[in-house]
């Protein structure tokens, strides 16, 4: 199957107007993207933040007619700023098997694999943990999550107890367990997220090591060892939460956070954690500690 896509860029304000007024003409998708190399971090909760010259681009059936749709956007929207308008037909594909293309096994500290299904390493005293590319947030290519994995990957795991605050595809709770933890509890915001780690658990064959949770629904515990790879913001905002789930002398990673952030987040920790110097990858950076 083929589609029309149809693009424009706009400002920050129409752009949401225009999004809208293409699904109103029938659009099947439409979606943002930044027409200017913007960085925009950390939204609120429930906020979708967009750029100051945000590309809105629209799909639709190959029996649209898009030059009617062109017309009736710029009649519609005569006062605003609208740019390079943009035209193209393109093919159906299996998106998930195309990005997959450019997803290739990674290792970290000389023990630890992440690989596609189909590319799986076996390294004598490696482990290697099955990702495919998904709907939930975390594969090993991101710095914040390749961080966390350097960390696991770096460290004596046996029989430790784990919670992945945040958990996402659940990576990292996977990862753990792979390394030796005894247990990992994996909690997420997001049922999608929990739907991801379970069954990435289950193609790893540690889904009887790994315990999964909406915050709602996690009990009261503490543990040996508290990932948390989210943001700076939340990071901050439930510091005090999140340092309650260590045991005494138990260690806490956290990631997520932008190098300046990091004071930020170090203050709001730092009564709590003994921390030790950051790491950094690229502009993101890794702290890590043991509770006072």
């Amino acid at each position: 199957m083929a589609w029309h896509q149809l693009s424009v860029i706009s400002d920050e304000h129409t752009a949401p107007d225009i999004a809208d007024f293409f699904s109103d003409l029938g659009a099947v998708s439409v979606t943002y993207m930044d027409a200017e190399d913007e960085p925009v971090y950390e939204p609120a909760i429930g906020e979708t933040k967009i750029w100051s010259n945000t590309q809105v681009i629209a799909l639709y059936e190959l029996d649209a007619d898009p030059d009617s749709i062109k017309a009736q956007v710029i009649e519609h929207f005569q006062s605003h700023p609208l740019v390079n308008w943009q035209y193209d037909e393109i093919g159906d594909q299996a998106w998930e098997r195309a990005w997959m293309e450019f997803y290739k096994p990674m290792k970290f500290a000389d023990k630890l694999w992440v690989c596609p299904t189909d590319q799986q390493q076996h390294e004598p005293d490696t482990v290697c943990l099955i990702l495919d590319p998904g709907l939930a947030f975390g594969t090993g290519t991101h710095p914040t999550t390749a961080l966390c994995l350097e960390w696991l990957a770096s460290h004596d795991l046996t029989g430790k107890t784990v919670i992945d605050y945040g958990c996402g595809s659940g990576i990292l709770a996977v990862a753990a367990v792979l390394l030796g933890a005894k247990i990992a509890h994996a909690v997420d915001i997001d049922p999608q997220a929990i739907t991801a780690t379970e069954s990435n658990a289950l193609k790893n064959k540690v889904q009887d090591k790994i315990h999964c949770y909406l915050p709602k629904d996690f009990p009261v515990m503490q543990a040996d060892i508290v990932l948390a790879n989210i943001l700076a913001k939340p990071l901050i905002d439930m510091s005090d939460m999140i340092a309650s789930l260590l045991v005494s002398g138990g260690t806490l990673i956290l990631s997520g956070i932008l190098h300046e952030q990091a004071d930020a987040v170090i203050n709001a920790y730092q009564s709590h954690i003994a921390l030790q110097p950051l790491v950094q990858q690229e502009d993101w950076i890794r702290l890590s500690g043991t509770k006072r």
